[in-house]
């Protein structure tokens, strides 16, 4: 038999706590829908930016800046005697950077043009020479036309007298006197011949030993004008504008021929070089625009083109290139060196140094 007993208070509240519960899962399911059109509304977001904008970049964050640096070097051996440069000092086109010793040079140079100059005196003495032996051909000339007007005088006293002398208007003895006579005028006449002959021979000689006087003082010359270049080679100038870097000269330091002192880098000539995938070079073209984010300046967007894609990969061009014909084969994505010139203010380009680490993103709507 049932009894009836009146509601209570933990009776009328029940209804209340069979409907907690349910609220309950309604919330988690509203946060995962929010979350699931939040990530809807971004993928559409990321889709439509790709297909407008993004599937015309490419990106690659293995860059750095870089410069054509000089490697500054004697061409003479020496000892330093003065360093007219500090470490991160600027530079200009042919400023003075080491001094070598120049003394034992400038003897060389003072012993080479004192042979120049007793050369020159063989050349001028060999030229008078020839002179004076033109003078000595005029004189045998001049002698040998005396000798023949002799011969002549002789040869004809012989025939005048000699009719004579077989009338027996003349003695014998004086047409024998006269044929004597014209012997002799024959052979002086014979002896100046052969000395103009001689002279004239002798011209050929002194000619030859002028030649060989101006070939020594040409020799002579090169060896004062290298002299001279050594002289000049101990004051060792910079060939190209930048700033000094790894500075390891010292004074009093002996150095040899091709010894490195130290660098110049050209870094108002700061350039950029990209190592872009193979897979991403197809549409590369010089002339594109690029956006760069060097890792020294965070938060700074600088502006750039490229300027030319190497002609080979980088692996064509290491110490050991990769020999991909043999038996054990990897495929490995290659990387393609992309030069870059960057278009920044004189104020950024100050505070940019070779090596510096950056990240590039190159624009292929633009052909160049």
């Amino acid at each position: 038999m049932s009894v009836d007993r009146p509601l209570g208070q933990h009776d009328r509240l029940q209804p209340v706590a069979d409907t907690a519960p349910a609220e309950r899962n309604a919330k988690p399911r509203r946060v995962l829908l929010g979350l699931g059109a939040l990530a809807l509304v971004a993928g559409l977001g990321w889709g439509a930016h790709w297909w407008f904008s993004g599937r015309f970049f490419e990106s690659t964050d293995d860059a750095y800046l870089q410069a054509d640096s000089m490697t500054v070097a004697p061409k003479v051996g020496g000892y330093v005697a003065q360093v007219l440069v500090g470490d991160n000092d600027t530079v200009a086109v042919g400023q003075p950077l080491v001094r070598l010793d120049a003394r034992k040079y400038q003897a060389a140079l003072d012993e080479a043009q004192a042979t120049v100059a007793s050369r020159q005196a063989d050349v001028a003495r060999a030229e008078a020479d020839l002179k004076q032996q033109d003078a000595s051909i005029a004189q045998a000339k001049a002698e040998l036309a005396g000798a023949s007007a002799d011969a002549r005088h002789a040869q004809g006293q012989v025939q005048r007298y000699a009719p004579l002398a077989r009338s027996g208007a003349e003695t014998e003895e004086r047409l024998a006197d006269l044929d004597n006579k014209a012997a002799q005028a024959n052979t002086g006449l014979a002896a100046h011949q052969a000395a103009v002959l001689s002279a004239q021979t002798r011209v050929g000689t002194l000619k030859a030993q002028l030649q060989q006087t101006r070939a020594q003082l040409a020799v002579a010359q090169a060896s004062a004008q290298q002299a001279q270049l050594d002289l000049a080679d101990t004051t060792v100038v910079s060939t190209l504008a930048g700033r000094v870097a790894d500075r390891s000269v010292r004074v009093g330091q002996f150095t040899q021929p091709g010894t490195r002192l130290l660098t110049v880098v050209p870094v108002q000539a700061l350039y950029l070089t990209a190592n872009f995938k193979e897979t991403q070079i197809g549409q590369m073209r010089p002339g594109q625009k690029v956006t760069v984010h060097v890792d020294a300046l965070p938060g700074q967007e600088l502006a750039g083109h490229i300027d030319s894609l190497s002609p080979g990969t980088g692996s064509q061009f290491a110490l050991l290139p990769s020999q991909n014909a043999t038996g054990n084969f990897t495929k490995i994505v290659q990387r393609v060196p992309v030069r870059i010139q960057l278009d920044v203010p004189d104020d950024v380009r100050a505070v940019l140094v070779p090596g510096l680490s950056a990240t590039v993103d190159v624009d292929l709507r633009h052909h160049g």
